[in-house]
């Protein structure tokens, strides 16, 4: 990633860390998920977590930035810097540290991560399980000779049978075939035992399904 960002700056481009999903300790090495990768941002953009369900965001950058985007453009929010934002986002900082809730993410995640590459072996559709802490990915593809496909179609039925299971997880990737396990930073063992299990179930029926099989 460094290289890549080197190359951006010297285009003349700035470096632009997204931290909806990867930030607030989830990855559970680092508050913040370009912490991982030992790069420094020009932005950093902040939202969801940050107010846990409570409309709230944010921007990080350094005062030259700053200053040449608002000389151009301007900056209006009707609603911003409110007193009840700022106490809610003071509030979610003060649980993950007070709860312990990046620690809990590294050893949920590791455990997790773990039993997902173990029971990987068993399922043939399982490319792959990547990710650190509470941000997981499991890529799908479809079974067969030759160069395994991406398994769209598999990974919508799997997470339909999950939510019959009142389990909830998504899909990403550029083809929609990685199943994004990004849980609450407070999943337990046992809610990790929970996930493992529905998905072992749901994959091992799914396997007798022909159609599900075959990538979308």
């Amino acid at each position: 990633m460094g290289a890549a960002i080197d190359a951006v700056h010297r285009g003349g481009g700035l470096f632009i860390a997204d931290e909806v999903q990867c930030g607030f300790g989830r990855t559970g090495t680092s508050m913040w998920g370009f912490g991982r990768h030992g790069v420094r941002p020009d932005v950093v953009t902040f939202g969801k977590p940050m107010g846990n369900g409570y409309p709230i965001g944010a921007v990080a950058t350094r005062p030259e930035i700053l200053d040449g985007f608002c000389s151009k453009y301007g900056y209006f929010n009707t609603f911003a810097g409110t007193p009840m934002a700022a106490a809610v986002g003071q509030a979610v900082l003060d649980v993950i540290q007070r709860e312990g809730l990046m620690e809990n993410a590294r050893r949920v995640g590791k455990y997790l991560k773990s039993e997902l590459r173990t029971f990987a072996a068993r399922h043939a559709v399982i490319a792959e399980v990547r990710g650190s802490g509470l941000y997981l990915g499991v890529e799908l593809v479809a079974q067969g000779s030759g160069s395994p496909a991406p398994a769209p179609a598999l990974a919508a039925a799997v997470l339909n049978s999950l939510r019959d299971r009142r389990v909830l997880i998504g899909a990403a990737g550029r083809y929609g075939n990685v199943l994004k396990i990004r849980p609450p930073l407070c999943f337990s063992m046992a809610n990790a035992g929970q996930l493992i299990s529905a998905l072992d179930d749901v994959l091992m029926h799914l396997a007798e399904a022909p159609a599900a099989r075959r990538p979308g």
